[in-house]
């Protein structure tokens, strides 16, 4: 279990955060999370039964923040609809040309921890992923749009598959490249939204 936040735990996931997401949760011992933290062992085990439990409070940790920014770059943007969901990408892309950028930690977690599906970071990891699902799913429904759905789905293929690409290349410009894809998805669901519109009005003046 994840005790719940005081400024001890903060400080021990604050340590663990950056060592995981910087070499790997499988390349850090709980030892060197001590002493990131400045604490002895002993108490770290006080507030984190086991190193599954730290993992998962680190990804717990990155969740809603995450979410926020995904959000704020989204609000942000100028432009309508299609220019706000591109931006998502093209502020990643801003973020993956720093020399720190080290993928998604989510994606990064899993793809370790894929042998153990039953994992309580693999289960934070898929909610998080869902989360961002269902947030363009309500934003493409409120704009009126017909597969909100399907439509969000395919922005977070496009997201996830950027996030392993770029990675894997070293070049983020794969990451602005699935930003226009996704503008076109979504250019194309508003442009399907307004036929359907004009199609309903046609109907209804010939009733």
């Amino acid at each position: 279990m994840i005790k719940p936040a005081n400024p001890t735990c903060e400080r021990i996931i604050s340590a663990a955060s950056a060592l995981f997401y910087n070499e790997g949760i499988r390349g850090v011992s709980v030892d060197a999370v001590a002493a990131k933290a400045g604490l002895t062992k002993r108490t770290l085990y006080y507030h984190f039964k086991s190193k599954d439990d730290l993992v998962a409070a680190y990804l717990a940790a990155r969740d809603q923040p995450n979410l926020a920014l995904f959000r704020r770059w989204f609000t942000e943007a100028e432009g309508g609809l299609p220019a706000k969901v591109e931006a998502i990408f093209r502020n990643l892309a801003r973020s993956a040309r720093h020399p720190k950028w080290k993928g998604c930690g989510f994606l990064r977690t899993s793809a370790e921890l894929a042998n153990m599906p039953g994992h309580p970071a693999i289960k934070i990891g898929a909610a998080h992923k869902k989360k961002f699902e269902d947030w363009l799913r309500t934003t493409f429904e409120a704009e009126g749009i017909g597969n909100a759905l399907p439509l969000a789905r395919q922005i977070l293929l496009l997201l996830d598959g950027s996030f392993a690409v770029v990675l894997l290349h070293r070049d983020p410009s794969y990451m602005e490249t699935a930003g226009r894809a996704a503008f076109s998805l979504t250019e194309a669901a508003l442009a399907a939204r307004r036929t359907r519109a004009r199609r309903q009005a046609g109907h209804k003046r010939f009733d």
